[in-house]
């Protein structure tokens, strides 16, 4: 049971999942390279002992794996999921019935609350007044704005109902007591400041550094409006959490926490935020946002910084979002009977691409059903979303691409737009603003209208001069690599749709050369990425039924990186080979 952070890497270390660094890193940079190279060969959770400019030590890449998430939240994420799923059943509605089938899994519910305590390891120093650049906060990538903390959990109450909220909203550190506040749309902290700055009073904010590895969790799932991140933290604790509560800001703070940072945000401050490179591998804009002034921070004896990187996949964020995705899984399908499986693809960054797979009981249940999910928190900044049928494997997408291929037709498609768009993406005419795409690849009462897949792609030359590469991605797209500076596009398009191979494909869709196509995440990521459905779909023709506007195949999509976009994030050479030079002295084994 890891009830707080030093629990939890004791079981790390003592299964061999920590490797503990004694040289002297830079949080500038440094620790992003040495994570890149750790996560991607699967390796350990990293302790860093010796930190250039702190006294802290930092911990990063706690959950760089499935079996760390799995031991985080205290067992298999589906087991979790069926035995929320298994308590709705036999509790809804109550019965003596009911809760004799639920008597085992309510073991693990029953504690699942908020214990108040008296004091804990987290008051043991309090630095008052605050200075912030006594932290070893990171600097992840060369063209960020400055540090920022990468792992907070900000906790706010809901200034009229009095509901408690936890999510992670980066921090950029501006000096000793001050960060930026990145609360981005659809984030409840943000719905919180709202209404406080409308009865024009500052909103008090706790911020959690460390504490138990459960809490971390529950702050990214995307629960419903109004549910409290916490009690979800003390489920998957089997355990209830130990908290404290601090007259100065009217929270209960956990009370084995590393770090708290208590201040508040006020109406009317705004601050330039950023750039920084963030989890959809670009750097984001810089923007202005509301400034957290910080009062004071308490912290245990020699407390440990947690900290994680984020950029292209794969990232802990990818392991995290998988874990929640099995968490949530079998209450939807309790929830939604005929809703099958939905994911969220975490190459892509989650937003960007989702798949559902559906049992449809009427005709046209499958597009209701994707407009509910579409109406739903976070989910509704899903910017494309499909919908096959119940045995299509949603993770696999060379089986979404079949499904498409044999059942998708341009009354199939739907395009809304304008729509709230993810903070992040970049895609759309302004912040917050983009589109929505939604393909429909159902069998309906016709059955599949194409049987036998188009012929295996011709070479680059065949094509186009201004192609690179080219790929099939299963029978419905035939991915291109556009060469840098190619001009005339639709040209392009226009021979594509005149190949007799190209033209059997439902979608062209053109890549930049940063993109491999011989890697089928980062194919996705590339993609996905770097499109808005409203601006960057060409059809081979347009037409006109009853009041709907129908797009003809094959349907082009540039995908490209497009001049007025941020920049894909990269290392800086200078700290790689300096990495490379000084690997050994790391100490840290990877296969």
């Amino acid at each position: 049971m890891h009830t707080d952070l030093r629990i939890f890497l004791r079981d790390l270390e003592r299964r061999g999942e920590l490797a503990r660094v004694r040289a002297e890193v830079d949080p500038d940079q440094e620790i992003t390279v040495i994570q890149h190279r750790v996560i991607a060969a699967g390796g350990p959770a990293l302790l860093f002992e010796r930190v250039k400019g702190s006294s802290y030590r930092i911990v990063s890449n706690l959950f760089g794996t499935p079996r760390r998430v799995a031991l985080a939240c205290g067992a298999s994420p589906q087991a979790l999921g069926q035995q929320l799923a298994r308590l709705a059943h036999d509790l809804l509605p109550p019965s003596l019935g009911g809760l004799w089938r639920a008597r085992q899994d309510l073991r693990r519910v029953l504690p699942a609350r908020l214990r108040r305590v008296p004091a804990g390891p987290v008051l043991e120093k309090c630095l008052e007044p605050p200075d912030l650049n006594q932290l070893p906060v990171l600097t992840c990538w060369p063209e960020d704005g400055g540090p920022f903390f990468t792992l907070p959990l900000v906790h706010t109450v809901d200034p009229q109902t009095g509901q408690g909220n936890l999510g992670i909203y980066r921090l950029q550190r501006f000096d000793a007591a001050s960060t930026g506040m990145h609360w981005q749309i659809e984030k409840g902290g943000g719905f919180h400041f709202h209404k406080a700055a409308r009865a024009g009073r500052p909103l008090a904010v706790s911020v959690i550094l460390g504490g138990p590895p459960a809490l971390t969790l529950a702050a990214v799932a995307p629960l419903p409006e109004g549910m409290d991140e916490r009690v979800l933290a003390a489920y998957l604790m089997g355990h209830p959490l130990d908290v404290i509560h601090r007259r100065a800001t009217g929270h209960r703070i956990p009370a084995k926490a590393e770090f708290v940072l208590e201040g508040e945000v006020r109406p009317g401050e705004l601050r330039r935020e950023g750039p920084f490179g963030d989890h959809f591998g670009h750097y984001s804009a810089a923007a202005d946002y509301p400034v957290f002034r910080v009062q004071r921070i308490l912290a245990r004896k020699d407390a440990i910084y947690p900290a994680t990187v984020v950029g292209k996949p794969v990232q802990e964020d990818y392991y995290i979002g998988e874990a929640l995705q099995e968490i949530a899984l079998p209450m939807l399908r309790w929830l939604k009977p005929a809703i099958v499986d939905l994911w969220a693809y975490p190459e892509t960054g989650f937003h960007p691409l989702a798949v559902m797979a559906v049992r449809p009981r009427y005709p046209h249940e499958a597009l209701k059903l994707v407009l509910g999910m579409l109406g739903e928190g976070q989910v509704s900044l899903t910017k494309v979303m499909i919908a096959v049928d119940a045995e299509v494997r949603v993770r696999d997408f060379v089986s979404v691409s079949q499904a498409l291929w044999r059942h998708l037709t341009p009354d199939g498609m739907h395009l809304l737009s304008p729509t709230a768009q993810d903070t992040l993406d970049f895609t759309g005419p302004a912040m917050n603003t983009g589109s929505r795409l939604i393909l429909l690849a159902n069998q309906g009462a016709g059955g599949p209208i194409r049987t036998a897949p188009p012929p295996v792609p011709p070479a680059p030359a065949e094509l186009h001069p201004g192609i690179t590469a080219v790929r099939a991605l299963g029978p419905a797209f035939l991915i291109v690599q556009a060469a840098d500076g190619l001009g005339d596009l639709q040209a392009l398009w226009e021979t594509l749709r005149q190949h007799p191979v190209a033209r059997q494909y439902l979608f062209h869709v053109a890549v930049s050369g940063d993109v491999p196509l011989d890697d089928p995440m980062m194919l996705l990521w590339g993609w996905f990425t770097r499109f808005d459905p409203a601006a960057d779909l060409y059809p081979a023709g347009r037409r006109i039924q009853g009041n709907r506007l129908l797009l003809d195949f094959p349907i082009a999509i540039d995908a490209r990186w497009k001049k007025g976009y941020p920049r894909p994030v990269a290392f800086d050479p200078v700290v790689e080979r300096r990495v490379e030079a000084r690997w050994q002295e790391y100490g840290i084994k990877i296969g």
